[in-house]
């Protein structure tokens, strides 16, 4: 009885001290510096922008690393985390109405999405979720878990993917990230276990997925509200600043000396340290630097040319999946393309009487077409802009191709 009664003590006292993000110290025992509103990189440039309202989508690894059987957290909570993602990313979140009056209407939709990858680094298929026992009890925040050699699971490709580790962290820890541009057989993030989705092992206050939320925003670039300093801010003008970080869920108005105006500080947002109850917004500010990441020269620029996912937990139905299958026999040209797209085929006698389809970035079907000759033009100018996936029927596999449709003025 006295060791039931020490350790819900020891919960209590982790849950009451939890350190809501270990980012600022991760930057400060790497020498790293914190990205710039205007981040750019050496990175290779991939040979597009992103469109102005482009839904960009992130495919996601999740790499659950666990030491007893209550570490190994189920799929279905791993896809409650994503759904939290794809709402709160999208402005989606039903409690965006808790957002107080005055910041109401600069809460801004990220249009970001995240899919599980449904197709690892070697084409094979993947169920996005993989589940490995460590010897590890516990991982410091010093990337052990991001490598098989030391405990943990090797990252994907992180130009293709966004890898998120699942373990049992020291400390009062809850998560951190690694910034835009930063080591990339490190990059990702880090979450604790039990601060992971909605279900399973999610224990309050920090049950309703938003420590990811939080992570996730600064792999895109975001700063804490404060700047990490007393009095500072993040250097994006919609976010007001405030003395220091918020804990447990305030009431509106929360002032302090570092006030601007009656309004207070922005407590609700995802990157204060509040409990996740009490976070529900980004603003269009920080909307507009997430998005930044994505730009030509970027460091988040190659996702814009993936198509590995199930984004079955973005709002709308699933995407078609990517194939593996051959695609040399066709070709689909212009992409990007204005007004139409062009199949052309190498035999006719493979391709006649088989079914054309687009589907938009939440999985709406826009487009069905028999085809009927060896080479078909289609007209797609009602469409407005924006990413599309054309599947075509095979003999084998059907195959999916990604579109971008944009102006004739774009690059």
């Amino acid at each position: 009885m006295k060791v039931i009664f020490t350790f819900i003590c020891w919960c209590f006292a982790f849950y009451a001290n939890a350190q809501r993000c270990g980012t600022t110290d991760y930057i400060k025992q790497h020498s790293l510096l914190l990205p710039s509103v205007n981040t750019s990189s050496n990175s290779i440039i991939s040979g597009r922008d992103t469109l102005k309202n482009e839904v960009i989508v992130i495919p996601v690894v999740v790499h659950v690393l666990y030491h007893t059987s209550i570490q190994n957290i189920s799929d279905e909570q791993v896809l409650s985390q994503l759904a939290v993602l794809n709402n709160d990313y999208r402005r989606l979140n039903a409690d965006i109405v808790n957002a107080p009056e005055p910041f109401k209407n600069i809460a801004g939709d990220a249009r970001i999405v995240f899919c599980l990858a449904k197709m690892d680094p070697n084409g094979r298929y993947s169920p996005g979720i993989i589940h490995k026992y460590t010897r590890e009890v516990l991982f410091l925040s010093d990337d052990a878990m991001k490598f098989s050699s030391s405990g943990g699971d090797d990252g994907w490709d992180s130009k293709k993917y966004l890898n998120i580790w699942v373990c049992n962290l020291f400390g009062h820890t809850l998560g951190y990230s690694v910034l835009p541009g930063g080591d990339a057989e490190k990059d990702g993030i880090v979450i604790q276990f039990d601060a992971f989705g909605t279900t399973g092992t999610a224990a309050a206050p920090f049950n309703k997925g938003r420590t990811t939320t939080h992570e996730v925003g600064h792999w895109l670039g975001l700063r804490h509200l404060w700047g990490d300093a007393a009095c500072g801010d993040d250097s994006i003008n919609d976010t007001p600043p405030q003395q220091t970080n918020n804990k447990g869920c305030p009431a509106f108005p929360h002032l302090s000396s570092c006030s601007n105006d009656s309004n207070g500080d922005m407590f609700m947002n995802y990157m204060d340290f509040t409990d996740d109850a009490c976070m529900n917004m980004f603003t269009e500010g920080q909307k507009n630097v997430m998005r930044s990441m994505f730009a030509l020269g970027s460091p988040r620029n190659s996702f814009l040319n993936l198509s590995v996912c199930d984004s079955s937990l973005a709002q709308g139905g699933p995407l078609p999946l990517d194939s593996a299958s051959n695609k040399a026999d066709i070709s689909v040209y212009p992409n990007p393309f204005t007004n139409q797209v062009t199949i052309n085929y190498k035999n006719v006698a493979d391709i006649a009487g088989k079914t054309i389809r687009i589907y938009d970035i939440t999985g709406k079907l826009v487009f069905v077409q028999i085809i009927k000759s060896q080479k078909i033009s289609v007209a797609l100018n009602n469409l407005p802009n924006g990413m599309y996936f054309l599947k075509i029927e095979s003999r084998n596999k059907p195959l999916v191709f990604k579109l971008i449709k944009q102006s004739s003025g774009s690059r």
